[in-house]
């Protein structure tokens, strides 16, 4: 777009406003009118050259493993004994026989955790100290995703639930069945005496 020529009349006009107006800041007329800098002139670089390299070559190469969480079995083998060492020996080697056994298989968690409180409280109150709860392995997932789940809601959930009031007071020792007693889908529930 080209700018448009302005006529005689409008050249006047234009003369006699700027000869009317006044400054607002007379002072700053003076510093306007200073030399402009000259401009600088590009120096020229060596360009640098840029080696080959390999992605994480500076990265230290020593792998610490990964720090996920232990299964619920390692957790209770790590868990301090509070029952008799010999008693515990024998349970986990699964040369005590369990005086009585909860199936959970098949049953979803809203069903099944009444039906453990309902059981332990039972046993524990029949005078039993040695009970089996059977929570099955669990299946696994169709579709694995991103974020890894442990298998076994149930197999997870129940430690946690026999941890928890009203059953901690119950409960004196959880531990893994032996492979006799159902191995990885079952827990030892060694109860407390009736106080």
């Amino acid at each position: 777009m080209t700018r448009r020529k302005l006529t005689p009349e409008e050249v006047e006009l234009w003369q006699k406003v700027a000869a009317r107006a006044e400054r607002l800041h007379p002072e700053s007329r003076k510093e306007n009118r200073q030399k402009p800098l000259p401009k600088p002139t590009p120096t020229k670089r060596p360009q640098t050259r840029i080696e080959a390299f390999e992605l994480g070559q500076r990265a230290s190469r020593s792998t610490n493993g990964h720090h996920l969480k232990p299964s619920i079995a390692e957790e209770l083998r790590a868990a301090p004994v509070q029952m008799d060492r010999k008693a515990f020996t024998r349970m986990t080697r699964g040369k005590m026989k369990p005086e009585g056994r909860l199936d959970l298989h098949g049953m979803r968690v809203d069903a099944a955790h009444p039906a453990l409180i309902r059981f332990i409280l039972s046993a524990q109150a029949s005078g039993k100290r040695l009970v089996l709860v059977i929570t099955g392995k669990g299946k696994d997932r169709d579709e694995p995703g991103p974020i890894p789940t442990p298998r076994g809601v149930l197999r997870n959930q129940v430690p946690q639930w026999l941890s928890m009031p009203p059953l901690s007071q119950a409960v004196l020792q959880i531990a893994p069945a032996h492979l006799s007693h159902g191995g990885g889908g079952a827990y030892y529930v060694y109860l407390r005496r009736r106080s």
